[in-house]
């Protein structure tokens, strides 16, 4: 839709900030059914409920594209359309992250080991993203931006397909499993721990302080990543004067260091966790990162010619997403048995900062100018990284999670 947007802005009638609605919607959306989303996931399991939210993507996908001409039916209806599948698709997709971390990684893969699978699935997020810029870019300069989506529809189906008849929620029920397997993913696991979930999970997971913190400072650190999720290619195209083909693949750069860097983080969080522990693999990860990031895109904001100011915001958005796994890792570990309404929680408030983002920063372009937008979410950074002088990652409950891991140190 990012991508899109510049296109459907002249095609059915939007301003900037209409456009900025539209985004918002799918944020909005996306947080509000996150902790509803980790639920579904503890309900269904990660194998029907993962199934579930592809083939939506494709459905809901399939029905923006169908979505009548502002000259046939009013910009405003246009609009409304478009609010609505946004928000339709957001909710849709929730469970995604929420199932993906608190169920699937955390029951098949031991408790030092989560972070760097976390990191490998947001570098397919990241690396989608950066496929998405030059594809859709050229789907929608030849064949209009209907068919960006139409033809990416199908897709969602195949996927989803497949994972389905691959998939099972626990690994001793998968044909290809073996007992050496299955005995390092429950080393160290506390007795329960992930695989009974009690009734009334939700309110188990709000009251931990713990949790709380990381969902605030996941909700200043993501404004980071829904300013490139939203804004990046329109900045490019728009601000730095790059046309729609080159804007699409230099919209790729950030993405594509980010996925490097998420998988370096996933990787330093365990190898960190696995020698000091995993409050320790978390706070030496996020804290350096997310201060780093937020310096990058003042640089950004600040350079002076366009490419110096790519090299930039892909600096930025790599160590915004160095920290991602981190996040991950310290809710599931907080959030124990209910580590997947845990992780909804948390990706609520990463979440609901995008709502914001796709408002605030069209208005703060607008009337300050760009580099004060940039400035903003650099704040937002540094805030998040200070939130880390609070917070313990490695209790579920009150209850130390490492205890008897001395056996994967190795």
């Amino acid at each position: 839709m990012s991508v899109a947007g510049e296109r459907i802005m002249t095609d059915v009638g939007l301003t900037p900030v209409e456009l900025g609605w539209v985004l918002a919607a799918f944020a909005w959306g996306y947080a509000i059914f996150q902790l509803p989303g980790g639920l579904l996931g503890d309900l269904l399991g990660g194998r029907r409920a993962l199934a579930l939210v592809t083939a939506l993507w494709g459905v809901l996908n399939l029905l923006v594209a169908l979505v009548p001409a502002g000259a046939a039916s009013g910009s405003m209806v246009v609009l409304g359309s478009l609010v609505a599948l946004r928000f339709l698709m957001g909710a849709a997709q929730a469970p995604l992250f929420p199932v993906l971390g608190g169920s699937v990684i955390a029951r098949w893969f031991p408790v030092t080991g989560w972070a760097l699978p976390n990191a490998l699935t947001n570098s397919g997020l990241t690396l989608g993203a950066a496929a998405t810029g030059p594809l859709v870019a050229w789907l929608v300069r030849d064949y209009g931006w209907r068919a960006s989506f139409g033809l990416t529809a199908p897709l969602a189906l195949v996927a989803a397909a497949g994972w389905y008849w691959y998939a099972r929620d626990e690994p001793a029920r998968h044909r290809a499993i073996r007992p050496a397997e299955l005995a390092l993913i429950d080393a160290g696991r506390p007795p329960g721990n992930l695989r009974t979930p009690l009734p009334g999970a939700w309110r188990v997971v709000l009251r931990d302080r713990d949790l709380q913190l990381i969902t605030l400072s996941y909700f200043f650190a993501n404004y980071v990543f829904y300013f490139f999720f939203n804004w990046l290619y329109i900045y490019l195209v728009q601000v730095r004067g790059f046309e729609e083909i080159q804007g699409g693949f230099l919209a790729a750069a950030p993405w594509i260091t980010g996925a490097v860097a998420a998988t370096a983080g996933g990787w330093t969080c365990d190898r960190i966790g696995r020698r000091r522990g995993l409050d320790s693999g978390c706070r030496l990860v996020i804290v350096p990162g997310l201060l780093l990031s937020g310096a990058f895109i003042l640089a950004a904001g600040a350079a002076q010619g366009p490419y110096a100011a790519v090299i930039y915001l892909a600096c930025c958005l790599g160590f915004q997403q160095f920290t991602d796994s981190a996040y991950w890792a310290a809710a599931t570990s907080v959030g124990g048995p209910h580590a997947a309404t845990a992780c909804g929680l948390m990706n609520t408030g990463g979440n609901v900062v995008g709502g914001l983002v796709a408002l605030l920063v069209p208005f703060t372009a607008e009337r300050v100018g760009w580099p004060a937008a940039l400035a903003t979410a650099s704040l937002f950074a540094l805030t998040g990284a200070l939130l880390w002088l609070w917070i313990r990652a490695d209790r579920a409950g009150g209850t130390p999670v490492e205890a008897g891991l001395g056996g994967l140190n190795s």
